[in-house]
């Protein structure tokens, strides 16, 4: 029995004429009255009873249809999913993302995709560190992710999403708190709260990297696993760091964010990352909501030399 018996079998059970049943089906009469005969011999049952007048149902023909109605319906289905699949209608794309520094970008993006294609499923984890990101990307255990750019892999591709700057956070009444601008050496007495110094953090590591530049190696007053809690623990009142503009929203009370001066980098740049031969078409669909969703901004105030984005800025 294969699918075209059922079409058969209900054809005719609902015209009750072969012709008719058969122009239904776009066929020759003869063939199908030879498929039902088959039906009926395969299922060891009569399922028709037929005169020169008239074609009726028997009561295995009437208890059967339903069932083969059934089946019709869920083969129906099944090819429309198989069609939404196959078009990016439908789907799976997993969704890694920074933390509370990229809560915004994920919203909008999520909310985008859901209104645009509501039968595309989204599973979100949170990744405490770019470099995890970047390895669960690669080994194909995410779609896609909101990372930090530049990236040198080249086995993913991104686009720049946001430009986020560089600030100071200072708790509320330190003594440089009231200044427009902060210098990093004016903070050389004071302890910093950093992330694990074991931690592949690009913010740890600039961290460090501009205090050198400004001629000091910062004291670590405290450490802290996580962007949140550093900025807890400096609303608390346990030392200063630096952060990006994307977390002010995070700790709003008990901290002040202030531009720093004379240092480099002033800027990072957040961005979504793919796999760059990945051609899932839910993916495709995602990141094609996403150009409208989260624009890529204009770099060129903030980039020295864009080079290095043109690369793999794609899609």
């Amino acid at each position: 029995m294969d699918i075209r018996d059922l079409e058969a079998f209900v054809a005719v059970a609902e015209e009750l004429h072969f012709g008719r049943a058969a122009t239904r089906l776009h066929m020759a009469q003869p063939p199908l009255s030879t498929r039902i005969s088959q039906l009926e011999k395969e299922l060891r049952l009569q399922l028709f009873q037929r005169s020169t007048r008239s074609v009726t149902l028997t009561d295995a023909g009437h208890r059967l249809l339903t069932p083969a109605r059934r089946v019709l319906s869920q083969m129906t289905a099944m090819r429309g999913a198989a069609a939404s699949i196959a078009s990016g209608e439908e789907g799976l794309v997993r969704i890694g993302f920074l933390g509370a520094s990229t809560q915004h970008c994920l919203s909008l993006l999520t909310n985008a995709v859901r209104s645009a294609h509501p039968g595309i499923e989204l599973i979100m984890t949170s990744q405490t560190y770019v470099d995890t990101a970047f390895d669960l990307l690669a080994a194909g255990d995410l779609d896609l992710a909101f990372v930090r750019a530049p990236i040198s892999r080249p086995e993913l591709s991104f686009r720049v999403v946001e430009i986020e700057q560089v600030l100071c956070a200072l708790p509320v009444g330190h003594r440089l708190g009231t200044m427009d601008r902060v210098r990093l050496r004016d903070l050389v007495q004071d302890g910093f709260v950093s992330l694990p110094e074991i931690s592949p953090s690009m913010l740890r590591a600039t961290l460090h990297s501009m205090c050198l530049d400004a001629g000091f190696s910062p004291r670590i007053a405290q450490v802290a696993p996580d962007t949140a809690t550093q900025l807890a623990l400096v609303a608390a009142g346990a030392g200063v760091t630096i952060t990006l503009s994307s977390m002010c929203s995070v700790q709003a009370s008990g901290v002040v964010y202030l531009p720093l001066e004379g240092t480099s980098p002033t800027h990072m740049f957040k961005a979504l990352a793919w796999r760059t031969e990945d051609t899932a078409p839910a993916l495709a669909r995602v990141l094609e909501v996403s150009r409208s969703a989260l624009p890529t901004p204009d770099l060129h105030p903030h980039v020295a030399d864009e080079s290095e984005f043109r690369v793999n800025h794609q899609q």
